[in-house]
Protein backbone atom coordinates (compact mmCIF):
# COMPACT_ATOMS: atom_id res chain seq x y z
CA UNK A 1 0.00 0.00 0.00
CA UNK A 2 1.18 3.51 -0.79
CA UNK A 3 0.04 6.85 0.59
CA UNK A 4 0.12 10.41 -0.69
CA UNK A 5 3.35 12.24 0.07
CA UNK A 6 1.26 15.25 1.04
CA UNK A 7 -1.30 13.60 3.30
CA UNK A 8 -3.41 16.74 3.33
CA UNK A 9 -4.17 16.01 -0.32
CA UNK A 10 -6.92 13.39 -0.45
CA UNK A 11 -7.14 13.17 -4.24
CA UNK A 12 -7.06 9.42 -5.15
CA UNK A 13 -5.29 10.31 -8.40
CA UNK A 14 -2.53 12.28 -6.67
CA UNK A 15 0.59 11.05 -8.44
CA UNK A 16 3.17 11.54 -5.68
CA UNK A 17 3.23 8.45 -3.50
CA UNK A 18 5.43 6.94 -0.82
CA UNK A 19 5.31 3.80 1.34
CA UNK A 20 3.95 4.28 4.87
CA UNK A 21 6.50 4.09 7.67
CA UNK A 22 7.24 0.58 8.94
CA UNK A 23 8.80 0.33 12.38
CA UNK A 24 9.70 -2.39 14.84
CA UNK A 25 10.62 -2.07 18.51
CA UNK A 26 13.78 -3.96 19.46
CA UNK A 27 15.52 -4.70 22.74
CA UNK A 28 14.31 -4.01 26.26
CA UNK A 29 14.99 -1.82 29.25
CA UNK A 30 17.43 1.04 28.71
CA UNK A 31 18.54 -0.46 25.40
CA UNK A 32 15.13 -0.40 23.76
CA UNK A 33 15.14 1.06 20.24
CA UNK A 34 12.80 1.48 17.29
CA UNK A 35 14.08 0.25 13.92
CA UNK A 36 12.64 2.14 10.95
CA UNK A 37 12.51 -0.77 8.54
CA UNK A 38 11.83 0.99 5.25
CA UNK A 39 13.46 4.38 5.76
CA UNK A 40 15.52 3.97 2.58
CA UNK A 41 12.38 3.39 0.50
CA UNK A 42 10.67 6.42 2.03
CA UNK A 43 13.78 8.53 1.42
CA UNK A 44 13.91 7.48 -2.23
CA UNK A 45 10.27 8.43 -2.71
CA UNK A 46 10.98 11.87 -1.21
CA UNK A 47 14.29 12.24 -3.09
CA UNK A 48 16.12 12.98 0.16
CA UNK A 49 19.02 11.20 1.89
CA UNK A 50 17.73 8.82 4.60
CA UNK A 51 20.10 10.46 7.11
CA UNK A 52 18.10 13.69 6.88
CA UNK A 53 14.87 11.95 7.85
CA UNK A 54 16.60 9.98 10.63
CA UNK A 55 18.16 13.14 12.08
CA UNK A 56 14.83 14.93 11.87
CA UNK A 57 13.22 12.11 13.88
CA UNK A 58 15.95 12.47 16.49
CA UNK A 59 15.59 16.24 16.76
CA UNK A 60 11.78 16.18 16.93
CA UNK A 61 11.51 13.23 19.32
CA UNK A 62 14.46 14.21 21.50
CA UNK A 63 16.08 10.83 20.93
CA UNK A 64 19.47 9.57 19.85
CA UNK A 65 19.64 7.99 16.41
CA UNK A 66 22.04 5.73 14.55
CA UNK A 67 22.13 4.53 10.98
CA UNK A 68 24.15 2.48 8.53
CA UNK A 69 23.66 3.35 4.86
CA UNK A 70 25.35 0.14 3.67
CA UNK A 71 23.04 -2.22 5.57
CA UNK A 72 20.14 0.27 5.46
CA UNK A 73 19.53 -0.15 9.18
CA UNK A 74 18.24 2.94 10.95
CA UNK A 75 17.45 3.16 14.69
CA UNK A 76 15.77 5.70 16.96
CA UNK A 77 16.22 5.25 20.71
CA UNK A 78 13.01 4.59 22.63
CA UNK A 79 9.60 3.24 21.66
CA UNK A 80 7.92 5.02 18.76
CA UNK A 81 4.80 3.73 17.00
CA UNK A 82 4.67 3.87 13.18
CA UNK A 83 1.73 6.30 13.32
CA UNK A 84 3.74 8.66 15.51
CA UNK A 85 6.74 8.51 13.18
CA UNK A 86 4.43 9.12 10.21
CA UNK A 87 3.10 12.28 11.86
CA UNK A 88 6.65 13.48 12.51
CA UNK A 89 7.55 12.68 8.89
CA UNK A 90 4.73 14.99 7.78
CA UNK A 91 6.61 17.83 9.46
CA UNK A 92 9.79 16.94 7.58
CA UNK A 93 7.90 16.83 4.29
CA UNK A 94 6.29 20.24 4.87
CA UNK A 95 9.54 21.91 5.93
CA UNK A 96 12.14 20.21 3.75
CA UNK A 97 10.37 18.63 0.75
CA UNK A 98 7.21 20.40 -0.44
CA UNK A 99 7.56 23.55 -2.50
CA UNK A 100 6.51 26.55 -0.42
CA UNK A 101 4.66 27.95 -3.43
CA UNK A 102 2.85 25.11 -5.25
CA UNK A 103 3.15 22.40 -2.54
CA UNK A 104 4.67 20.04 -5.11
CA UNK A 105 7.29 17.54 -3.81
CA UNK A 106 9.41 17.72 -6.98
CA UNK A 107 12.11 19.76 -5.27
CA UNK A 108 15.84 19.63 -4.72
CA UNK A 109 17.82 21.12 -1.86
CA UNK A 110 20.12 23.93 -2.99
CA UNK A 111 22.81 25.54 -0.81
CA UNK A 112 23.43 29.11 -1.94
CA UNK A 113 26.72 31.04 -1.83
CA UNK A 114 25.44 32.76 1.31
CA UNK A 115 24.96 29.39 3.06
CA UNK A 116 21.18 29.60 2.76
CA UNK A 117 19.01 26.55 2.11
CA UNK A 118 16.31 26.67 -0.56
CA UNK A 119 13.92 24.19 -2.11
CA UNK A 120 14.27 24.39 -5.87
CA UNK A 121 10.94 23.31 -7.39
CA UNK A 122 11.13 21.54 -10.75
CA UNK A 123 7.39 21.90 -11.25
CA UNK A 124 6.78 25.64 -10.86
CA UNK A 125 10.37 26.92 -10.92
CA UNK A 126 10.08 28.77 -7.60
CA UNK A 127 12.80 28.69 -4.96
CA UNK A 128 11.54 28.85 -1.40
CA UNK A 129 13.81 29.16 1.65
CA UNK A 130 14.03 26.67 4.51
CA UNK A 131 14.06 27.59 8.17
CA UNK A 132 17.73 27.90 9.13
CA UNK A 133 16.76 27.94 12.80
CA UNK A 134 15.87 24.25 12.71
CA UNK A 135 18.67 21.94 13.86
CA UNK A 136 18.32 19.84 10.72
CA UNK A 137 19.23 22.87 8.60
CA UNK A 138 22.62 23.02 10.33
CA UNK A 139 23.08 19.30 9.70
CA UNK A 140 22.25 19.73 6.00
CA UNK A 141 24.73 22.60 5.66
CA UNK A 142 27.46 20.43 7.17
CA UNK A 143 26.35 17.37 5.15
CA UNK A 144 25.13 18.44 1.70
CA UNK A 145 23.08 15.85 -0.26
CA UNK A 146 26.00 15.03 -2.59
CA UNK A 147 28.38 14.28 0.28
CA UNK A 148 26.00 11.67 1.70
CA UNK A 149 25.57 9.82 -1.56
CA UNK A 150 28.95 8.09 -1.19
CA UNK A 151 30.88 6.21 -3.83
CA UNK A 152 28.11 3.66 -4.27
CA UNK A 153 25.24 5.96 -5.14
CA UNK A 154 21.86 4.34 -5.31
CA UNK A 155 19.67 5.32 -8.20
CA UNK A 156 17.34 8.15 -7.32
CA UNK A 157 14.00 8.71 -8.90
CA UNK A 158 14.07 11.54 -11.42
CA UNK A 159 11.40 13.21 -9.33
CA UNK A 160 9.71 12.59 -6.02
CA UNK A 161 6.87 10.89 -7.88
CA UNK A 162 8.47 7.45 -7.45
CA UNK A 163 5.80 5.13 -6.10
CA UNK A 164 8.02 2.86 -4.01
CA UNK A 165 6.62 0.09 -1.87
CA UNK A 166 8.03 -0.47 1.60
CA UNK A 167 11.13 -2.43 2.48
CA UNK A 168 11.75 -4.16 5.78
CA UNK A 169 11.67 -7.83 6.61
CA UNK A 170 8.01 -8.57 7.23
CA UNK A 171 6.23 -11.52 5.66
CA UNK A 172 4.47 -9.00 3.45
CA UNK A 173 7.84 -7.92 2.04
CA UNK A 174 8.92 -11.51 1.67
CA UNK A 175 5.80 -12.13 -0.38
CA UNK A 176 6.72 -9.22 -2.64
CA UNK A 177 10.18 -10.69 -3.12
CA UNK A 178 12.03 -7.72 -1.70
CA UNK A 179 14.99 -7.53 0.55
CA UNK A 180 15.63 -4.98 3.22
CA UNK A 181 17.61 -3.15 0.56
CA UNK A 182 14.65 -3.05 -1.76
CA UNK A 183 16.60 -4.59 -4.63
CA UNK A 184 15.28 -6.79 -7.40
CA UNK A 185 17.00 -10.00 -8.44
CA UNK A 186 20.31 -9.63 -10.21
CA UNK A 187 20.46 -12.89 -12.18
CA UNK A 188 23.54 -11.90 -14.15
CA UNK A 189 25.79 -11.19 -11.16
CA UNK A 190 28.13 -14.05 -10.15
CA UNK A 191 28.45 -14.83 -6.44
CA UNK A 192 31.72 -12.90 -6.10
CA UNK A 193 30.63 -9.94 -8.23
CA UNK A 194 31.22 -6.66 -6.42
CA UNK A 195 30.44 -3.85 -8.84
CA UNK A 196 27.72 -2.82 -11.26
CA UNK A 197 29.94 -0.48 -13.27
CA UNK A 198 29.87 -2.65 -16.41
CA UNK A 199 26.10 -2.79 -16.34
CA UNK A 200 25.90 0.93 -15.73
CA UNK A 201 28.10 1.56 -18.76
CA UNK A 202 25.89 -0.62 -20.94
CA UNK A 203 22.79 1.25 -19.80
CA UNK A 204 24.41 4.62 -20.50
CA UNK A 205 25.53 3.44 -23.94
CA UNK A 206 22.03 2.26 -24.76
CA UNK A 207 20.58 5.52 -23.49
CA UNK A 208 22.92 7.57 -25.66
CA UNK A 209 21.77 5.61 -28.70
CA UNK A 210 18.15 6.20 -27.83
CA UNK A 211 18.76 9.92 -27.69
CA UNK A 212 19.66 9.89 -31.42
CA UNK A 213 16.40 8.25 -32.49
CA UNK A 214 13.95 10.64 -34.06
CA UNK A 215 10.30 9.89 -33.43
CA UNK A 216 7.69 11.51 -35.63
CA UNK A 217 4.52 12.80 -34.04
CA UNK A 218 2.29 10.89 -36.44
CA UNK A 219 4.03 7.55 -35.69
CA UNK A 220 3.56 7.46 -31.94
CA UNK A 221 1.62 9.56 -29.49
CA UNK A 222 0.08 9.41 -26.03
CA UNK A 223 -3.46 10.54 -25.48
CA UNK A 224 -3.03 13.34 -22.92
CA UNK A 225 -6.70 14.26 -22.66
CA UNK A 226 -8.10 14.56 -19.15
CA UNK A 227 -10.29 11.51 -19.68
CA UNK A 228 -7.36 9.37 -20.90
CA UNK A 229 -5.16 10.43 -17.98
CA UNK A 230 -7.91 9.63 -15.49
CA UNK A 231 -8.47 6.23 -17.12
CA UNK A 232 -4.76 5.34 -16.92
CA UNK A 233 -4.66 6.41 -13.28
CA UNK A 234 -7.69 4.26 -12.56
CA UNK A 235 -6.07 1.24 -14.23
CA UNK A 236 -2.93 1.71 -12.14
CA UNK A 237 -5.01 2.03 -8.99
CA UNK A 238 -6.88 -1.19 -9.77
CA UNK A 239 -3.62 -3.02 -10.50
CA UNK A 240 -2.13 -1.73 -7.24
CA UNK A 241 -5.20 -2.82 -5.30
CA UNK A 242 -4.95 -6.31 -6.81
CA UNK A 243 -1.27 -6.54 -5.83
CA UNK A 244 -2.04 -5.38 -2.28
CA UNK A 245 -4.80 -8.00 -2.00
CA UNK A 246 -2.44 -10.73 -3.21
CA UNK A 247 0.28 -9.70 -0.76
CA UNK A 248 -2.25 -9.49 2.06
CA UNK A 249 -3.28 -13.11 1.46
CA UNK A 250 0.32 -14.32 1.46
CA UNK A 251 0.90 -12.29 4.61
CA UNK A 252 -2.15 -13.89 6.21
CA UNK A 253 -0.95 -17.36 5.20
CA UNK A 254 2.47 -16.87 6.76
CA UNK A 255 1.05 -15.45 9.97
CA UNK A 256 -1.44 -18.33 10.19
CA UNK A 257 1.37 -20.90 9.91
CA UNK A 258 3.47 -19.21 12.60
CA UNK A 259 0.50 -18.83 14.92
CA UNK A 260 -0.59 -22.45 14.54
CA UNK A 261 2.97 -23.78 14.84
CA UNK A 262 3.74 -21.99 18.09
CA UNK A 263 7.02 -20.52 19.28
CA UNK A 264 9.06 -23.72 18.78
CA UNK A 265 7.05 -24.83 15.73
CA UNK A 266 6.11 -28.02 17.56
CA UNK A 267 2.48 -27.77 16.41
CA UNK A 268 3.14 -27.07 12.74
CA UNK A 269 0.04 -27.72 10.61
CA UNK A 270 0.16 -30.91 8.55
CA UNK A 271 0.85 -30.78 4.83
CA UNK A 272 -2.84 -31.42 4.18
CA UNK A 273 -3.79 -28.48 6.41
CA UNK A 274 -1.17 -26.28 4.74
CA UNK A 275 -2.56 -27.18 1.33
CA UNK A 276 -6.20 -26.64 2.33
CA UNK A 277 -5.40 -23.21 3.81
CA UNK A 278 -3.62 -22.20 0.59
CA UNK A 279 -6.67 -23.30 -1.39
CA UNK A 280 -8.94 -21.36 0.96
CA UNK A 281 -6.90 -18.18 0.45
CA UNK A 282 -6.61 -18.88 -3.29
CA UNK A 283 -2.80 -18.46 -3.37
CA UNK A 284 -1.68 -21.79 -4.83
CA UNK A 285 -1.23 -20.04 -8.17
CA UNK A 286 1.16 -17.48 -6.67
CA UNK A 287 4.85 -18.61 -6.83
CA UNK A 288 5.73 -16.43 -3.83
CA UNK A 289 3.88 -18.89 -1.61
CA UNK A 290 7.08 -20.98 -1.84
CA UNK A 291 9.11 -18.16 -0.28
CA UNK A 292 6.68 -17.85 2.62
CA UNK A 293 6.67 -21.62 3.20
CA UNK A 294 10.46 -21.78 3.30
CA UNK A 295 10.58 -19.26 6.12
CA UNK A 296 7.64 -20.43 8.17
CA UNK A 297 7.76 -24.23 8.38
CA UNK A 298 11.43 -25.06 9.01
CA UNK A 299 13.44 -25.26 12.24
CA UNK A 300 17.12 -25.97 12.93
CA UNK A 301 16.39 -29.51 11.70
CA UNK A 302 15.70 -28.25 8.18
CA UNK A 303 17.80 -30.96 6.50
CA UNK A 304 15.56 -33.75 7.84
CA UNK A 305 12.36 -31.70 7.49
CA UNK A 306 12.77 -31.18 3.75
CA UNK A 307 12.19 -34.87 2.97
CA UNK A 308 9.19 -34.96 5.31
CA UNK A 309 7.46 -32.27 3.23
CA UNK A 310 8.79 -33.37 -0.18
CA UNK A 311 5.44 -34.69 -1.55
CA UNK A 312 3.74 -31.42 -0.53
CA UNK A 313 6.43 -29.29 -2.16
CA UNK A 314 6.41 -31.22 -5.44
CA UNK A 315 2.64 -30.88 -5.61
CA UNK A 316 2.67 -27.11 -5.01
CA UNK A 317 5.81 -26.12 -6.95
CA UNK A 318 4.51 -26.44 -10.50
CA UNK A 319 7.23 -24.44 -12.31
CA UNK A 320 10.66 -22.82 -11.91
CA UNK A 321 9.27 -19.60 -10.43
CA UNK A 322 8.17 -21.54 -7.36
CA UNK A 323 11.63 -23.12 -7.15
CA UNK A 324 13.35 -19.71 -7.35
CA UNK A 325 11.13 -18.32 -4.60
CA UNK A 326 11.66 -21.42 -2.45
CA UNK A 327 15.45 -21.08 -2.69
CA UNK A 328 15.09 -17.37 -1.94
CA UNK A 329 13.05 -18.18 1.16
CA UNK A 330 15.70 -20.65 2.33
CA UNK A 331 18.32 -17.97 1.70
CA UNK A 332 16.43 -15.62 4.03
CA UNK A 333 15.87 -18.37 6.59
CA UNK A 334 19.61 -19.08 6.76
CA UNK A 335 21.06 -15.64 6.14
CA UNK A 336 18.78 -13.58 8.37
CA UNK A 337 17.35 -15.95 10.99
CA UNK A 338 19.72 -18.91 11.40
CA UNK A 339 23.22 -17.89 10.36
CA UNK A 340 24.66 -20.79 12.33
CA UNK A 341 22.97 -23.14 9.83
CA UNK A 342 24.62 -21.63 6.72
CA UNK A 343 27.30 -24.40 6.62
CA UNK A 344 24.48 -26.97 6.20
CA UNK A 345 23.42 -25.47 2.84
CA UNK A 346 25.16 -28.20 0.77
CA UNK A 347 23.18 -30.86 2.67
CA UNK A 348 19.98 -28.88 2.11
CA UNK A 349 20.66 -28.67 -1.64
CA UNK A 350 21.40 -32.40 -1.79
CA UNK A 351 17.98 -33.08 -0.25
CA UNK A 352 16.24 -30.71 -2.68
CA UNK A 353 18.07 -32.36 -5.58
CA UNK A 354 17.51 -35.98 -4.54
CA UNK A 355 13.83 -35.43 -3.72
CA UNK A 356 13.23 -33.63 -7.06
CA UNK A 357 11.93 -30.53 -5.28
CA UNK A 358 14.22 -28.11 -7.12
CA UNK A 359 15.77 -28.74 -10.53
CA UNK A 360 19.49 -29.04 -11.12
CA UNK A 361 19.41 -25.92 -13.31
CA UNK A 362 17.86 -23.77 -10.58
CA UNK A 363 20.30 -25.07 -7.97
CA UNK A 364 23.23 -24.28 -10.28
CA UNK A 365 21.90 -20.78 -10.91
CA UNK A 366 21.35 -20.21 -7.19
CA UNK A 367 24.81 -21.43 -6.23
CA UNK A 368 26.77 -19.47 -8.84
CA UNK A 369 25.04 -16.08 -8.94
CA UNK A 370 24.36 -13.78 -6.02
CA UNK A 371 21.17 -11.75 -5.79
CA UNK A 372 19.74 -8.90 -3.74
CA UNK A 373 16.12 -9.88 -4.34
CA UNK A 374 15.60 -11.70 -1.06
CA UNK A 375 18.44 -10.53 1.20
CA UNK A 376 21.13 -7.82 1.18
CA UNK A 377 23.85 -8.53 -1.39
CA UNK A 378 26.55 -9.24 1.20
CA UNK A 379 24.30 -11.80 2.92
CA UNK A 380 23.50 -13.43 -0.42
CA UNK A 381 27.20 -13.83 -1.20
CA UNK A 382 27.86 -15.39 2.19
CA UNK A 383 25.00 -17.87 1.91
CA UNK A 384 25.56 -18.86 -1.70
CA UNK A 385 29.29 -19.33 -1.27
CA UNK A 386 28.41 -22.08 1.21
CA UNK A 387 26.79 -23.98 -1.68
CA UNK A 388 30.13 -24.35 -3.48
CA UNK A 389 30.86 -28.00 -2.47
CA UNK A 390 27.58 -29.23 -3.93
CA UNK A 391 27.83 -27.02 -7.01
CA UNK A 392 31.34 -28.38 -7.66
CA UNK A 393 29.99 -31.92 -7.36
CA UNK A 394 27.21 -31.15 -9.84
CA UNK A 395 29.66 -29.67 -12.32
CA UNK A 396 31.98 -32.67 -12.03
CA UNK A 397 29.03 -35.03 -12.43
CA UNK A 398 28.06 -33.27 -15.66
CA UNK A 399 31.64 -33.57 -16.93
CA UNK A 400 31.69 -37.31 -16.16
CA UNK A 401 28.37 -37.80 -18.00
CA UNK A 402 29.72 -36.01 -21.07
CA UNK A 403 32.87 -38.15 -21.01
CA UNK A 404 30.80 -41.34 -20.78
CA UNK A 405 28.69 -40.26 -23.76
CA UNK A 406 31.81 -39.63 -25.83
Amino acid sequence: MSINICRDNHDPFYRYKMPPIQAKVEGRGNGIKTAVLNLSDVARALNRPPQYILKYFGFELGAQTSGNIETERYLVNGVHEPAKLQDVLDGFINKFVLCGSCKNPETEIIITKNEDLVRDCKACGKRTPMDLRHKLSSFILKNPPDSLAGSKKKKKSATASANVRGGGVSISDIAQGKSSQGGEEDDEAPADYDDDDALAREIKAAASKLETIEVKDDEWAVDMSEEAIRQRALELQVAGAAMDAETSKLDEYGEWILKEAGEDKENLPSDVELYKKAVELDILGEPKIACVLAQCIFTEDIVEEISEHAPFFTKVFVDTEYEKNFLGGIERFLGLEHKELIPTLPKILVKLYNDDIVSEEEIMRFGTKSSKKFVPKDVSKKVRRAAKPFITWLQNAESDDESDEE
